[in-house]
């Protein structure tokens, strides 16, 4: 891979349960078991996926108009499958958007179902990995600590 398609976090224990993920940029988020305010993995995965097509949408969109309302909920069910492990299944993305009355209004809305399209087709690399599938390598990495 080169250096324009590497992507990272890191992650790391602040206690049991409780993490905080950082970018490479400085960003940062907390991440744990639901106990608390912290999002779980299950929610962040949410997010990524609308998140992901948001910017998508929110680009196309709004070089015509910018929107009066712009807000999606990312839904789905936890579920154990047949192999007795946990998954996702039902992820839905529900866009609530609204824009201005007049021409440009009207250039956003009618952009609107074609940008989602395309998020979904080509440009939200979460939601076509999620539906493409792609193998998750796990290992231990190797250390001189004792």
């Amino acid at each position: 891979m080169t250096d324009d398609t590497f992507r990272s976090v890191e992650i790391e224990r602040t206690s049991l349960g409780n993490y905080v993920v950082r970018n490479t940029r400085g960003g940062s988020v907390s991440l744990g078991t639901g106990e608390d305010g912290s999002f779980t993995p299950v929610e962040l995965l949410l997010a990524a996926i609308g998140g992901c097509t948001a910017v998508d949408v929110d680009h196309i969109t709004s070089r015509r108009a910018e929107p009066t309302e712009f807000a999606i909920a990312v839904t789905g069910d936890k579920v154990r499958d047949e192999a007795g492990g946990n998954r996702m299944r039902n992820l839905r993305v529900e866009f609530t958007v609204t824009f201005p009355e007049g021409a440009e209004g009207d250039a956003a809305r009618a952009a609107l179902p074609r940008s989602l399209q395309q998020s979904h087709d080509r440009l939200c690399t979460v939601s076509r990995t999620v539906e493409l599938g792609t193998p998750v390598a796990i290992a231990v990495a190797e250390t001189d600590r004792r």
